[in-house]
């Protein structure tokens, strides 16, 4: 079947195209040559990620899925959620995102973190909802070069190493998104469907 990631992130759609059976062919919106934003407006990950879907689904009139994630720290009241990509202001990026986090944090003896992943998949009878979470806590300092976002300072309890210092997959069999993802091929497996 052709299934929509509601995405254009490509670093987001190499590692889901990494999960998914054979038989389902992931077309991101990049695939799609539709480039447009997709405004996130609402309040909460559930809200964002049924915002995104629906908004693809109208569009191509094919299975789709967005998901949305966040980090929450619990120090911080479970900043920045929501809000996590653009935790430093506009333009999104990364660094000052970490940066920030890091500076939010100092002399702070809480570092429980947890990474929350909510996946919407719209199919022409219904939508579902399924949801990934991976408690850990917030490094002291950057660690590792692969992934993105947190990840390299996002530890995973009972784990050494931060998310970046993991291969992709070794992240995969463990992360958020996995875990949201296994749920979601896990019920369409069960449910054959058809383009």
């Amino acid at each position: 079947m052709k299934l929509i990631f509601a995405s254009h992130n490509e670093h987001k759609t190499t590692e889901i195209r990494q999960l998914l059976p054979p038989e389902i062919q992931l077309l991101s919106l990049n695939d799609l040559n539709y480039h447009d934003e997709i405004e996130e407006s609402a309040a909460t990950l559930e809200g964002n990620a049924l915002l995104k879907a629906t908004h693809v689904f109208t569009l191509f009139k094919l299975p789709c899925f967005a998901d949305d994630s966040g980090l929450e720290v619990e120090a911080l009241d479970n900043r920045p959620g929501v809000y996590s990509a653009r935790y430093a202001g506009e333009p999104k990026n990364d660094d000052r995102n970490i940066a920030k986090l890091l500076d939010d944090l100092k002399g702070s003896a809480n570092r429980s973190a947890r990474f929350r992943t909510v996946i919407t998949l719209i199919l022409p009878t219904t939508s579902l909802s399924f949801e990934g979470i991976i408690e850990g806590e917030i490094t002291h300092e950057k660690k590792g070069s692969n992934g993105f976002g947190y990840d390299p300072v996002f530890q995973p309890i009972e784990s050494s190493i931060t998310f970046a210092q993991m291969s992709m997959e070794q992240k995969n069999t463990i992360s958020h998104r996995a875990l949201a993802l296994e749920k979601m091929i896990s019920f369409l497996s069960l449910n054959k469907f058809s383009d």
